[in-house]
């Protein structure tokens, strides 16, 4: 069935990224919005708009029947879930087939056997895929997990099966701190996710976050498109991520492109998905989970492969084959993306809101921008605290790096602070240069004070710099080339609009 018109059941960015891809295939769209954000980029791009609740999340994109009947009212074919909110609910994508529209995604079968983790392990238990050693279900009694620890040997990993971002994860170095360790994981993962199952692993001490992305159709073809590095994260959550990474060789990219594809099959899976890997220090893989839905940093494997991740997504959904094959894909250089986040890196990354004073997107070769938000926009205070995705792409690593240190030195956001400082610092760290960074770059290598200092350093030299224009302005001798003059650019945009 041809998808005619096509509701984005999401926000921002995101949201705005599905609809081009969709008005270039012809196809019409809806956007649902909030009250906060009815003056949205995504609201304005879309053919039609329906307001669906208040500003707070609960009462607006997590309500999947408001959004079932914004898709019935507008006459809408299909809903596309984006990321977050209800991308991963499997009740929600049941009740969007039940309803008789086209869910752009996986089954809600699928969506439920990943989505736990425990479930995702017994799935792929079946096949030749590498699993931390562990325990193969949930764990309740802690004599019994703590003969599994002791088994497998300290530190080991205590981690909730339906969680994500961190939460319900303990890592215990010893036998003495199991039994508090576990009750405390226990006690967060109910909390937070209403489910208390745990499960315990092999703790890695230096690992690497590597995903891979795979597409499948819904009649058995299933191909993967190659890797993403994401090992630069602040409270478990990705901040800059990269296509290739630095540190899978040919051998070890088609082992895990392989093991990546049999997890799909596992579940009979279609549509987009990223399986996720984690790398130990002698190159080990391990199966770690798989997100059920378009990640935030697909576009960095859109730019080295030269396939629109979101077209495949409808295409599939109207049935389609692949409109590829394993064969025919090619890595084509190297993308960075990096994640701009309104938060404050010299205060321990607080969410920050406020007034998009200045807003100017950076511009070349090389360069994209993702974002949802305008110059004069308030960043609101109900969501995540993304405002943007800024991907860059070279011939190679080197090229994709530079790229991106001018387009965050052009990058001018004033109103609110960013994390653009502490994406440039992880660029220009040796140990992110050299590849040899894993998850706990941040613990290890920076310090809120390192930006701190050069903020009040660039702020004296911006000022002496402005002082000197100022005067020599105001020197006869300089009144003759007054109308060409200009000030000085001592240090980057990003760095001088703290003074505006």
């Amino acid at each position: 069935m041809k998808i005619r018109k096509l509701l984005v059941a999401n926000r921002g960015e995101i949201a705005l990224r599905v609809m081009r891809s969709a008005r270039e295939m012809g196809i019409a769209t809806v956007a649902v919005f909030s009250e906060a954000d009815r003056q949205s980029l995504h609201v304005r791009y879309a053919d039609e708009a329906v307001c669906i609740g208040e500003a707070a999340s609960s009462a607006s994109y997590l309500r999947g029947e408001k959004i079932i009947a914004a898709a019935q009212q507008t006459g809408a074919d299909a809903i596309h879930p984006g990321y977050g909110f209800l991308s991963e609910n499997a009740e929600f994508a049941k009740a969007v087939r039940a309803a008789g529209l086209i869910f752009v995604g996986p089954s809600a079968e699928a969506i439920a056997v990943m989505g736990s983790k425990l479930a995702a392990k017994e799935a792929v238990g079946q096949y030749d895929i590498p699993l931390v050693p562990g325990t193969p279900g949930a764990i309740q009694e802690i004599a019994e997990a703590k003969a599994v620890a002791n088994q497998i040997g300290y530190p080991v990993l205590i981690k909730a099966s339906a969680g994500g971002g961190g939460k319900g994860m303990r890592v215990v170095e010893q036998e003495a701190d199991f039994e508090e360790q576990m009750q405390r994981a226990v006690s967060e993962a109910t909390s937070a996710f209403g489910d208390g199952a745990v499960f315990v692993e092999k703790y890695i001490g230096s690992p690497k976050h590597i995903e891979i992305q795979i597409l499948g159709d819904q009649h058995g073809n299933v191909a993967y498109l190659f890797e993403r590095e994401c090992s630069v994260q602040r409270r478990h959550q990705k901040v800059v991520e990269e296509a290739p990474s630095a540190i899978v060789s040919p051998e070890m990219r088609r082992a895990m492109g392989e093991a990546a594809v049999k997890v799909a099959q596992a579940c009979q899976y279609y549509g987009a998905g990223t399986v996720e890997f984690i790398v130990d220090e002698q190159r080990n893989f391990y199966f770690l989970e798989m997100n059920t839905r378009l990640q935030v940093e697909h576009p960095v494997t859109e730019m080295i492969t030269g396939i629109d991740l979101v077209k495949e997504q409808i295409r599939i959904a109207q049935g389609e084959k692949l409109s590829f094959q394993q064969e025919d894909l090619r890595i084509r250089g190297h993308a960075i993306e990096v994640r701009v986040y309104a938060e404050d890196p010299k205060n321990n990354f607080l969410p920050d809101i406020g007034k998009l004073r200045v807003y100017q997107r950076p511009q070349g070769l090389g360069i994209r921008v993702d974002d949802g938000f305008e110059q004069g926009m308030d960043i609101p205070i109900y969501y995540d605290p993304m405002i943007a995705k800024l991907i860059t792409h070279g011939k190679d690593r080197q090229e994709a790096i530079e790229r991106m240190k001018q387009a965050i030195d052009t990058y001018q956001i004033v109103g609110i602070e960013t994390t653009l400082p502490f994406c440039r610092f992880v660029l220009e760290h040796e140990a992110f240069v050299d590849g040899s960074f894993d998850t706990h770059f941040v613990a290890q290598h920076y310090r809120p004070e390192v930006l701190a200092q050069a903020s009040t350093e660039d702020d004296k030299t911006v000022a002496a710099a402005l002082a000197g224009w100022v005067h020599s302005q105001q020197s006869p001798a300089a009144q003759p080339a007054a109308n060409g003059a200009s000030a000085p650019q001592a240090i980057s945009p990003w760095r001088k609009n703290r003074l505006a």
